[in-house]
C-alpha cells in the first residue's frame, strides 16, 4: 500500500483515480500529476516503483497544498469570516445555508432534523 501525503491509498486501482482519495486532489489535479511524472494513464498503483512513488509524493508536496494544511486553510478562511461578523461569517455561526439557498423549506442538511413544533396538531 502507497502512502502519499500521510493517506494511504489503495493498491488495485488505477494512479489517477488512487490519487483522488488524498483531500484537495480531483480527476484534473490527479491527471496533470500523472502527466508531470510520467506514468501512463492505465498503470495500477501496485504497478508503481518506489521511485515513481516518491516522485509523486515530491511533485505534490512541491505544487499542491494537500491534506491538513488544506484543510487548515480553509478552516482559517472561515474563522475569518466569523471573526470580520459579515453576512457570510454570520450564517456559518449560525449554522445555515452560506451561499443563498433557500431556508423556508429544505436545508435540512445544515439545519439538522426537523424539530416539531407543539401545538401546531388540529
Amino acid at each position: 500500500m502507497a502512502r502519499i501525503a500521510g493517506v494511504n491509498i489503495p493498491t488495485g486501482k488505477r494512479v489517477v483515480i488512487a490519487l483522488q482519495y488524498i483531500h484537495g486532489i480531483g480527476p484534473k489535479k490527479a491527471e496533470e500529476i500523472t502527466g508531470k511524472v510520467g506514468i501512463p494513464a492505465e498503470r495500477r498503483v501496485n504497478e508503481l516503483t518506489d521511485a515513481e512513488v516518491l516522485q509523486i509524493r515530491e511533485a505534490i508536496d512541491r505544487d499542491y497544498v494537500v491534506e491538513g494544511d488544506l484543510r487548515r486553510e480553509v478552516s482559517m478562511n472561515i474563522k475569518r469570516l466569523m471573526d470580520l461578523a459579515c453576512y457570510r461569517g454570520l450564517r456559518h455561526r449560525k449554522q445555515l445555508p452560506v451561499r443563498g439557498q433557500r431556508t423556508h423549506t429544505n436545508a435540512r442538511t445544515r439545519k439538522g432534523k426537523a424539530k416539531p413544533i407543539a401545538g401546531k396538531k388540529k
